[in-house]
């Protein structure tokens, strides 16, 4: 069995975390599989849109016990490597090339939270339970808080890091942590809706150069982060997904990327 399931349809790749027996615990074989995954998808110029989601009824329970008795026996080096897959993992994601949505199909406990955390959009069953349990343990969640502090104000990061705390994903979303909060009759729809508007109302180019700003910028000065944006305006003026796009505004035509989406989505599902 596959840890990670990847499928393909009409330019929408979704990759499923597949330990449903272990309710989708990381581990670092897990962890190992899920960063292959995003960085073959990111090579990969079917795709336009990634979905990360959860076999069964979670979408994933943080680390496994096995990983939890392992970490207590680990020496400084095994603790050192396995902290840096779980980060480069989370990095990956963050800074994909591609709009990466977390379909949060149930509970997202610890590490869980942190995945969904890392997309640039999460939608969450309203049954789902998410939080940052890790001080409850006696650890601390340090890789994900910096991804987590880049979203929510110091107040509400300070309550659900400290606290360890669960919520619900009513309170997730009005918090920021997730986009919405959605009846489980309403997750697939609200999800692929999503999906079809990044696909075909946006370009591929300009997303990811966006990404790739949305990533560097917090971490620059004022003056290097407007120099940055003036180096990235000039650049992208020359794209070819900005020609042919100021092309079509002009002559008042669909945009390539439109015309592309449509014309795939009017044929048979994508094969993999």
């Amino acid at each position: 069995m596959s840890l990670i399931e990847s499928t393909i349809d009409h330019g929408t790749r979704t990759l499923t975390l597949n330990r449903p027996d272990k309710r989708n615990a990381l581990n670092s074989a897990m962890v190992e599989a899920l960063h292959d995954a995003l960085r073959a998808d990111a090579k990969d110029s079917t795709s336009r849109v990634v979905i990360l989601t959860g076999a069964g009824s979670a979408f994933s329970s943080g680390a496994d016990l096995e990983a939890l008795r392992e970490m207590r026996t680990a020496g400084p080096m095994q603790n050192r490597a396995d902290s840096e897959r779980l980060a480069a993992l989370f990095d990956t994601i963050y800074t994909h090339p591609k709009p990466v949505i977390a379909r949060v199909n149930g509970h997202a406990i610890a590490g869980g939270s942190g995945l969904a955390a890392v997309c640039d959009f999460a939608i969450a069953v309203e049954s789902a339970k998410m939080g940052f349990t890790e001080v409850r343990i006696g650890f601390v969640p340090a890789i994900v808080m910096v991804y987590v502090r880049r979203k929510l104000g110091e107040t509400a990061l300070r309550d659900l890091m400290l606290r360890g705390r669960l919520i619900d994903a009513a309170e997730a979303a009005e918090l920021g942590l997730i986009h919405q909060a959605v009846p489980e009759s309403d997750l697939d729809a609200e999800v692929q809706a999503l999906a079809r508007d990044l696909s075909r109302d946006t370009s591929a180019s300009a997303v990811a150069l966006t990404k790739q700003m949305l990533s560097d910028v917090p971490g620059m000065g004022y003056r290097e982060a407007l120099d940055h944006a003036v180096q990235m305006n000039a650049f992208a003026r020359a794209t070819d997904d900005c020609q042919a796009g100021i092309r079509a505004f002009l002559n008042k035509s669909e945009m390539p990327w439109t015309k592309a989406f449509d014309a795939q989505t009017s044929g048979e599902p994508d094969e993999e």
